[in-house]
């Protein structure tokens, strides 16, 4: 009995199919760019986005320069939005802000066109340049309209998509940290906090150059050392500077209190040195 049912419902559906592709080809066919026209708008409206865009494509160099063109390439604009395609849909968004900058609609599309960059945005191992032009798009979005009922909206996309250009950024800088390239890693943590300083793990990122310069010292020949533990006693003072109520502060003392330490050890051994070639 179900395979009955299964087989019927599948028939069913082959039917309902095949009467559309008919219908499809017979507008398709017909000279009446009208009743086309009105066929597209109407399987527009019952969300067939893929249909109505293949008739919205053959007819916009029709209606081009028409008052009908408006509207025929908004909704051609949104079949590709609303088929996942955003690429597409960036690409016709901005040209329809080219081509109609004055259309009561250009805030809106303004705004889709960032949406769409945002929605191309990555996960954070990969490229982040849709992600970087989403940003751009969204800020330029805001500047534009201050006073949009959109600008909240697209100040919290910019929001989650600099969290994950940080991610990127922070996962960049473990990477030099835990491979040894403590200098590397010190360079990319201070970036890190200077591009995030608003960031609740900017003092984190602080911490963290802190520790990749002190093994960086460590690591280096005994003539480099003094130098580079200097730098460490730098990093701790900026960082009680900038962060005087971190909980990391006691962690961050101990790696400044080893660079001393170390600094008093090699000066005496360097002062031993040189007394004993003196003599």
């Amino acid at each position: 009995m179900r395979k009955i049912f299964l087989y019927t419902g599948l028939l069913a559906a082959l039917t309902v199919t095949v009467s559309c592709n008919r219908e499809l080809r017979r507008i398709e066919k017909s000279n009446d760019l009208e009743k086309k026209l009105a066929y597209a708008n109407k399987q527009y409206e019952k969300k067939k986005y893929q249909m109505a865009q293949t008739l919205y494509e053959e007819m916009i160099p029709v209606f081009k320069g028409t008052e009908k063109f408006e509207d025929l390439y908004y909704r051609y604009a949104y079949c590709s939005f609303y088929l996942k395609d955003y690429q597409q849909a960036a690409f016709h968004f901005k040209n329809y802000l080219d081509a109609l900058p004055s259309s009561p609609r250009a805030m809106e599309i303004d705004y889709q066109n960032a949406y769409c960059y945002y929605k191309l945005s990555p996960k954070v191992p990969l490229d982040q340049t849709s992600t970087s032009k989403a940003i751009a798009a969204m800020q330029t979005f805001i500047n534009s309209y201050p006073t949009s009922p959109k600008t909240a909206e697209a100040s919290v996309v910019i929001e989650l998509l600099r969290r994950k250009l940080e991610q990127k950024e922070f996962n960049a800088a473990e990477l030099y940290y835990n491979l040894g390239h403590f200098k590397a890693a010190g360079v990319s943590f201070k970036s890190l906090m200077r591009a995030y300083p608003d960031s609740d793990k900017s003092d984190s990122y602080k911490y963290m150059a802190i520790k990749a310069y002190y093994q960086y010292a460590r690591k280096s020949i005994p003539s480099k050392q003094v130098e580079r533990y200097e730098t460490v006693l730098t990093e701790y003072l900026e960082f009680t500077d900038r962060y005087p109520n971190s909980k990391l502060k006691g962690d961050a003392e101990k790696y400044y209190t080893l660079a001393k330490n170390n600094i008093k050890y090699l000066e005496n051994e360097q002062n031993k040195e040189k007394s004993i070639q003196q003599h």
